[in-house]
């Protein structure tokens, strides 16, 4: 305290509304938080998304998007899930991509990221899902005949859409991912195929 007389009148007044805001800005109540560093950025003069807001008959604040747009970058997939829509899709839909060594290796690639787990690693529907027990009912095979006949369209249906008890992998796979994916299983599906005449020209033998 004798260092606090020794002070002059001017230091006092500094040292004492120092202590005072010290004191005063100390809160034990958790709940509010003080003084505030820049309030009108701090407390937002909009409507958070999911708050009312008495700005809409509805009182929402989150709107509904205009009747027919679509996200910028993303192509509307107007087909339903049914057999009529499948086909339709099969006549509709054409690979924009060639069986490009790239193109393909990319195929394979997220074919061993979202397929391989059911259909296996050389498609026959033997992945480690079914083997192991996991998964009771046996996936289909991408290799069989029926699978060489359908076009390209009607598995971009099915693997947008689903297909049986394959869920839909639409919202997980890009689009461009697809198609690359069905270039990987026509590759497979050949390689099959030489694989079955090898082997049925070994038993004529």
């Amino acid at each position: 305290m004798k260092y606090f007389y020794m002070l002059g009148k001017k230091y006092k007044i500094v040292l004492l509304v120092l202590i005072s805001v010290a004191l005063f800005s100390c809160n034990r109540d958790k709940n509010n938080p003080g003084w505030d560093y820049f309030p009108d950025m701090f407390y937002s003069t909009a409507y958070e998304s999911f708050t009312k807001n008495p700005n809409f008959t509805d009182s929402m604040t989150m709107r509904v998007p205009v009747a027919g747009t679509v996200p910028r970058g993303f192509t509307p997939f107007e087909y339903t899930l049914d057999p009529e829509s499948r086909i339709k899709a099969g006549k509709d839909l054409v690979n924009p991509f060639t069986a490009d060594a790239e193109y393909v290796s990319r195929g394979q690639s997220a074919y061993t990221t979202f397929c391989i787990g059911c259909h296996g690693i050389s498609g026959n529907g033997d992945g480690h899902l079914f083997t192991s027990g996991l998964y009771p009912l046996k996936p289909r095979s991408l290799v069989s005949d029926n699978a060489v006949k359908l076009r390209d369209g009607e598995i971009f249906h099915s693997i947008t859409l689903g297909f049986g008890s394959m869920g839909a992998h639409g919202s997980q796979i890009r689009p461009e991912d697809r198609w690359k994916i069905i270039l990987y299983i026509r590759k497979m599906q050949e390689e099959a195929l030489i694989a079955s005449d090898i082997k049925e020209g070994g038993n004529k033998k």
